[in-house]
Order: structure tokens, then sequence, then C-alpha cells
């Protein structure tokens, strides 16, 4: 079991700011900003990282992929880490610490202006820290490379995307179980002192998410709360 200490979040898909704050306000450890299937453009994010400024919660930034531009601007922007999905195999790991992190080990490119060092009133000297890297799991690929993408040097966290995986599970008519997925991913993890995180749709499974050794854990999105909500209040008004 993975030893961590429980770090609970949220997923943030609108793009709002005020959401963002909100969630910051209400003493979240971090939120995750949805580049990959949120509502809006990369144009909205400053806005959101600016509201959370100030806070202890955590601002990771998902984006669609390995693309360095995009990364490169996001971690400038003033996000303390990415979250970058399809991450199947060391090959694809690599590609995504190349990156996000600077030379020698990577290819980002680098100014003492930007936001995330306060404009060039806080530069960060010869060594510049590594933003926080995560890395989705959410292929059976994905599960079966787990220990060796856990083993790379970099790659701070592997993180189960369960609708993907539980869909990619079923297109392959695979024999392994989502349960047994979820074991391996927390075990490889664990035994390379990485930690282990995955989205909860439901505060039913917290228990058994804990259990297994997650520790890094997403509970619900705004999305959700506010349909979930419309959705109570419309049923017990008309009813």
């Amino acid at each position: 079991m993975n030893d961590s200490p429980l770090r609970i979040g949220t997923w943030l898909s609108v793009g709002s700011p005020v959401i963002a704050e909100l969630a910051a306000e209400c003493g979240f450890d971090w939120v995750l900003l949805d580049l990959e299937h949120g509502c809006e453009s990369e144009s909205a994010l400053p806005s959101q990282l600016r509201a959370l400024r100030g806070f202890n919660t955590q601002a990771i930034v998902r984006v669609g992929g390995p693309n360095p531009d995009l990364i490169g601007r996001v971690l400038d922007w003033g996000a303390c880490g990415i979250m970058v999905p399809h991450v199947n195999t060391v090959h694809d790991a690599f590609q995504v610490l190349k990156a996000a992190q600077y030379p020698p080990h990577g290819r980002r490119g680098y100014s003492r202006t930007v936001r995330a060092y306060g404009y060039g009133l806080r530069p960060p000297g010869d060594h510049p820290p590594a933003p926080l890297v995560i890395a989705q799991i959410e292929t059976l690929e994905g599960v079966e490379h787990a220990q060796e993408i856990a083993a790379v040097a970099g790659i701070d966290a592997l993180f189960v995307g369960p609708a993907d995986l539980n869909f990619d599970l079923k297109a392959h008519h695979s024999a392994r179980t989502y349960d047994e997925c979820l074991q391996r991913v927390a075990k490889a993890a664990a035994d390379h002192k990485k930690v282990s995180g995955i989205l909860v749709r439901s505060l039913d499974d917290v228990p058994k998410m804990k259990a297994l050794g997650f520790s890094m854990l997403a509970v619900g999105s705004d999305l959700s709360l506010m349909r979930d909500g419309f959705l109570k209040n419309l049923e017990a008004v008309r009813s």
C-alpha cells in the first residue's frame, strides 16, 4: 500500500475563475483544470490560475498530450504541474518529461519574465524547480507498462482515468478486469515510491480506493455537482 498522505482534489471543467477560487476557499489540496475535455480553451486558463493565487491549493492542468508549446505555456503561466492523458509506454513518459523540463533533461524554453517567476521579480536562478508531472494510465497498454512508467525519474504520479480505462478494456475484450488494473497501477506506483491517483465519481468508492493505496483522489467535478444539483432541485419542486 502507498503510504503517501491523502490529498483531495476536484475536477474543474467549466473554465470559471470563480469556481476555481471557490474550490480553493473550500480547502481542496489541488484542483485539476481540464484542457483535454473541458469547456474552455487555453485562453481561459490564466484567469483561473490567478484566482488560485494566495491559496495552498495546487493548480494542475491536464493538457491533451505531450505538446511542448502548450505545456511550456501552462507552466510559464504558473501551473504547479501537468497531467497528460494516455501515457502508455516509457517512450510516452519521456516525451512528457522532455516537454516539461528545461535542458539538459528536456526542451522547455526558458524565460525569467513569465508569471511563474513573478514576471522577472522572482527569477529561479540556475536551478528552476521541477514541475509536478502526472502520467494518466487510461488503457490496457498503459496498465501493462505501469511498472516501467512509474520507474521513470521525473514522473511523480500515476493517475487512473476510470472512464477511458473501462472503455479501453471493453473495446479490446480484455480478460483483465478493471479491479485488477487498479491493483496493478497502485502497486506499480508504490513499488517505485510514487503517488497513485484516481477520479472518484461516487463517495461510496472512496474507502475502496484508499484501501488499494490511491492517495491522490479527485472527488467529483464542477459540472457533475452543478448538473446533479440542478436535477435534484427540479425533481424536488416538481414532485
